[in-house]
């Protein structure tokens, strides 16, 4: 079983090179628009097939863009069809101030979590109009623990999960993922 799961990852591999850096790029921003598709494993095909750095970078650049594009399509085009039906019903009405209202560091720390749903929360973003600044800056801060984690979780799930110095890594980088939204929100005065 190894050896065929070797031979998969080394051919996908293969494939992958020979695609280069668009190659990675549009795979992990096909994912980022078809939720169905294994983010996990993407990234830690762009770090195995682009080196460590360069996989990290492909894969955390392509996924802000494709969380953006799902963001924009919900935001410009769907909710406007939503917005109809919406206006109508309270309780969306509710749902969708307080996703609006929602503060930086906490959309931060919703899409730094692992196994959280990202094409849901940019549906969320898009239909509630949250701030296009918000919502990128959230996404650049946000999505660098989640490549991180992604990325090194390909060893297997189990072995990263039950890993101390991956487990720690993960909660500093959340932790600074947090100090860095309160500087960022300082600065640029996000709500």
């Amino acid at each position: 079983m190894k050896e065929l799961i070797d031979n998969i990852v080394s051919n996908a591999v293969t494939y992958l090179q020979l695609f280069g850096i668009v190659g990675g790029f549009f795979l992990i921003l096909l994912e980022s628009i078809i939720p169905a598709l294994p983010l996990g494993v993407f990234v830690a095909l762009n770090m195995i097939a682009f080196g460590n750095v360069a996989g990290f970078i492909i894969s955390w650049t392509a996924t802000i863009c494709g969380c953006l594009l799902s963001y924009l399509l919900f935001n410009k085009i769907i909710s406007k069809h939503l917005l109809k039906k919406i206006k109508k019903n309270e309780k969306y009405k509710r749902l969708i101030t307080k996703i609006k209202r929602i503060k930086l560091s906490t959309l931060v720390i919703i899409i730094a979590l692992p196994f959280s749903p990202a094409f849901a929360i940019n549906i969320a973003a898009g239909i509630a109009n949250v701030d296009l600044k918000k919502f990128f800056v959230a996404l650049l801060i946000g999505k660098i623990s989640i490549i991180y984690f992604w990325g090194h979780i390909s060893k297997s799930l189990l072995e990263s999960i039950t890993d101390i110095n991956t487990l720690i890594t993960i909660i500093i980088m959340l932790l600074l993922s947090y100090i860095l939204t309160k500087l960022v929100n300082k600065k640029l005065k996000i709500e």
